[in-house]
């Protein structure tokens, strides 16, 4: 049986302003040497004040729907993936769509963290499985530095701005690559390992300064133990139920959290060196743009060819994880 899931174009846009980690030397007590030999980043990218995660959304969806040669009308659904929204409501999926101009579209959001594009991909599969004809503007983008505390070394030098977006069709014409499988789970009983702020547990009246429940907290150590585990465990899982081996993956892209995680996870699958990409010395940690933020870079630095097959995994808030599976 074919794929019923295909990528028609995936285009990303990161804002034009850098932070470097000596830049936040300036503000917050670090070095650009601790940074880096705790998790491989060198730079990431803010969003202007006037800028919020809508804005750089429709960048990303705009470059996408070109590349895929389709009109906004066209579109039957509009899927967003962000834990940094504009507001809590409306959606930025609903946001782009009036943007767009894009009409009655099924809109909406989901949250998973830096798992959205797996799950996203996964809510399409099923969106294209009851509706072949559909066609999806699929987005995840974020706003992480609205969120960070900048008196928290040990977060606040981890996390970028980025936003991906891609068009999604059950038709194979054109396509650049097919969904082969995706596998998601979670684990709320870990859900306060990782909190992104801001929503309403948070009960501030007019006026009162925010505390620091406001902003993204984590327990760093116990994030990595079950970032490592559950991400090898989930690839293990996809491969084989698709009687598939490492030997079989021409690419991993994994989610870009830190250097650490990657070589860790990379090590127990026995996927290293050429066949690991990683692009998170330049970005940091972009949540849910991450991996398809690679996946662009990869496709453009020639590391992804036709016939490859790209193995993709990710953890994030909730605890939530997943994997998938590409070929181009």
């Amino acid at each position: 049986m074919n794929p019923l899931c295909h990528l028609l174009a995936l285009s990303a846009y990161v804002p034009d302003t850098v932070l470097t980690n000596s830049d936040l030397a300036k503000v917050v007590d670090t070095n650009d040497e601790w940074i880096v030999s705790r998790t491989g980043i060198k730079q990431r990218h803010r969003l202007d004040d006037a800028e919020n995660a809508s804005d750089l959304g429709l960048k990303a969806a705009r470059k996408a729907l070109v590349e895929a040669g389709i009109d906004a009308g066209e579109l039957t659904h509009i899927v967003g993936a962000t834990c940094t929204p504009d507001v809590l409501s409306p959606s930025v999926a609903c946001i782009i769509a009036g943007q767009l101009g894009a009409g009655k579209v099924m809109a909406f959001d989901i949250s998973a963290a830096c798992s959205g594009f797996l799950y996203g991909l996964s809510i399409c599969r099923a969106l294209l499985a009851q509706d072949p004809d559909a066609k999806i503007l699929f987005v995840c983008t974020e706003a992480l530095t609205r969120r960070v505390n900048w008196a928290d070394r040990s977060t606040c030098v981890l996390f970028g701005d980025a936003a991906t977006a891609c068009i999604v069709s059950s038709a194979s014409n054109n396509a650049m690559s097919c969904v082969e499988d995706v596998v998601c789970h979670s684990d709320g009983v870990q859900r306060d390992l990782i909190v992104v702020g801001g929503g309403t547990r948070c009960q501030y009246g007019l006026g009162e300064p925010v505390g620091e429940d406001f902003f993204i907290t984590m327990q760093g150590r116990e994030t990595y133990k079950h970032a490592v585990r559950n991400m090898v465990h989930v690839c293990e899982e996809v491969l084989a139920r698709n009687g598939l081996s490492g030997a079989d993956v021409d690419l991993l892209v994994p989610h870009q959290a830190n250097m650490r995680i990657i070589e860790a996870v990379g090590s127990r699958l026995e996927l290293t060196g050429d066949r690991v990409f990683t692009n998170v010395e330049k970005y940091g940690n972009t949540s849910s743009a991450s991996i398809p933020l690679a996946l662009s870079e990869a496709r453009a630095q020639g590391r992804i060819r036709p016939g490859s097959r790209v193995l993709m995994t990710a953890f994030g808030a909730g605890l939530t994880w997943g994997a998938a599976l590409l070929r181009f």
